[in-house]
């Protein structure tokens, strides 16, 4: 039974949980090996919010104790997504440890003279507290790895790809588990690329798969998760599943990849027994990938029509981003890029556009323009942030592509052989890369 002393220690800290929250994942937590290299939203974010739910629980627990249930829900629940997302147990664990020292300097500082008993009661109780957490986040974490284990050696993740690939046959897929009845739908997405003036990625702040606001254009995190490893890639992929699964109301196999042209992330989802796509499908996919995307969805009437309705999707969204459309609603469509597409296919046409860009084949800086300012919408301002350069340089470079190719971007004709151009070179430099973290 806790003293009136003791209660009365707890409701007075229980207003500092929201500082205490924010001095633990700024400073305290900064002490503990490898959390320097989290991503940025998981630290301000998701581990903040954990803080002081867990502040709160104690404090508000000496008053009314909670069911063991509920007052350790979300310590299993964060737990088995770090365990989703490759975070270390002992960073796990460290950092539940400098959360226990933190609170307790916080009683130590609230408590007055005469107070002594009351504080020695409280930090009894946190540490048995503490017992009780690590035990369950363990053991949340062990299970979590364990599932994640089990399907890897299944290799659902390498079959999904073989099937979307085209190099594993259905009904070898059918008979390894996977769902194949038709009609289905492949979807495709990609990271639209920010202007830098609006970090927020056009105006537009992501959430994440918990429906946290996500701080975009952070340093710590770029928008295809290059940045921020393979703890990054893992939380996109757990939020476009969780995305898909509320979209389509079904679990939906879906990998990420690195994009064929080497830039970016790429993600392909296989939704089996539908044709029709979500009206949200590319606003839910942003909010589970925690920064905006472009979309497509393509229909295969059956199963051997995968790998060339899977291609086309991919190609539609590469089309997107490169010339850098809005993504909203459905998504794309391949009406929205039919010329584009047309000219960026291989073959004798094709090649003739691609030798186009071949006079600056030796010069990255006029073609690192080129590509920006097609994604930026030929936004010269926002082409200048994005390289480091001044806008006159912009007009400069684009100026000598001009002389040099004969390419006025200026004209609607010349920008659209442009993108073809730029389109058929990268994808010839490029072929399928697989992503080393099986996600």
């Amino acid at each position: 039974m806790v003293t009136e002393d003791a209660r009365a220690l707890a409701v007075r800290c229980e207003a500092r949980a929201n500082s205490l929250a924010r001095r633990l994942s700024r400073e305290f937590f900064e002490s503990v090996p490898g959390y320097d290299r989290l991503p940025a939203d998981l630290k301000d974010l998701e581990i903040a919010a954990t803080v002081r739910h867990g502040v709160r629980t104690f404090l508000r627990g000496v008053v009314a104790p909670p069911s063991a249930a509920d007052a350790y829900r979300i310590f299993a629940e964060r737990a088995g997504q770090r365990a989703e997302e490759g975070v270390p147990l002992d960073l796990l664990l460290r950092a539940y440890a400098v959360g226990v020292h933190g609170l307790w300097e916080v009683l130590r500082r609230e408590a007055r003279p005469g107070e002594e008993a009351a504080l020695a009661e409280l930090v009894d109780l946190l540490l048995r507290t503490q017992s009780e957490v690590v035990g369950v986040v363990t053991r949340s974490y062990l299970d979590a790895a364990a599932a994640l284990a089990q399907e890897d050696r299944s290799g659902h993740d390498r079959l999904v790809r073989d099937v979307l690939d085209g190099t594993c046959h259905p009904e070898e897929a059918r008979a390894r588990g996977l769902s194949l009845d038709g009609p289905l739908l492949l979807v495709a997405f990609a990271p639209r690329a920010p202007r830098d003036e609006d970090p927020g990625g056009h105006g537009s702040a992501g959430r994440g798969a918990d429906g946290a606001r996500a701080p975009h254009g952070s340093p710590h995190e770029s928008p295809d998760g290059r940045e921020g490893g393979a703890v990054v890639r893992r939380r996109r992929l757990r939020g476009v599943r969780a995305a898909l699964g509320r979209s389509f109301g079904t679990d939906v196999p879906a990998v990420l990849e690195p994009g064929h042209d080497g830039r970016g992330t790429v993600g392909r989802a296989l939704v089996a027994g539908r044709s029709g796509v979500p009206e949200d499908l590319a606003g839910s996919l942003s909010r589970g990938y925690g920064h905006p995307v472009h979309v497509a969805a393509v229909p295969a009437p059956d199963a051997s029509g995968i790998a060339e309705a899977s291609r086309t999707a991919v190609e539609i969204v590469r089309i997107a981003r490169a010339r850098g459309l809005a993504a909203e609603g459905p998504g794309h469509r391949l009406d929205d890029v039919l010329l584009e597409f047309h000219l960026s296919r291989p073959g004798p046409s094709g090649d003739r556009i691609a030798a186009l860009l071949d006079p600056v084949a030796r010069r990255p800086e006029l073609l690192a323009t080129l590509r920006t300012h097609l994604e930026l919408c030929r936004d010269r301002r926002a082409t200048a942030a994005r390289l480091g350069v001044h806008p006159n340089t912009v007009d400069k470079r684009l100026a000598r592509l001009t002389a040099l190719t004969g390419l006025d971007l200026a004209l609607p004709h010349d920008s659209a052989l442009a993108l073809a151009a730029q389109l058929l070179r990268e994808a010839r430099a490029d072929g399928p890369r697989r992503d080393p973290d099986g996600g």
